[in-house]
């Protein structure tokens, strides 16, 4: 017979499959040799196996471009590493936003118009 102050403890319940997703792992990184470029292009294209992301450096970026856009930087990657990396985006955006105000990608609705006089 257990005695009074002997408590019994159930076996912790499965993590819901929310749970599971929210908890995430720190991943190390090493980037002492990352490669850092500017872009203010990006072009998305893509096979049905992958995703193919190019980044460039748009020297007219009012209007139609006169001249070509310069690929310097091309990622392939597949579509499910795609969509972590659009929800980690989106995630991004988002704080900023909060934080900062809403970001207008209209580049029409950003210029300011001048007055002529």
């Amino acid at each position: 017979m257990a005695d009074a102050t002997e408590k019994k403890t159930a076996p912790p319940a499965p993590a819901a499959p929310e749970a599971a997703e929210q908890q995430r792992t720190r991943v190390e990184v090493e980037d002492k040799d990352a490669f850092c470029t500017y872009a203010n292009f990006c072009r998305v294209t893509g096979t049905p196996e992958e995703l193919i992301l190019d980044f460039g450096l748009n020297s007219q970026p009012y209007g139609v471009p006169t001249e070509p856009v310069q690929v310097r930087q091309r990622i392939v990657t597949n579509y499910f590493t795609a969509k972590r990396m659009l929800q980690a985006l989106h995630m991004s955006v988002q704080r900023h936003e909060q934080a900062f105000g809403v970001l207008e990608t209209d580049v029409q609705k950003r210029v300011i118009a001048k007055s002529n006089g």
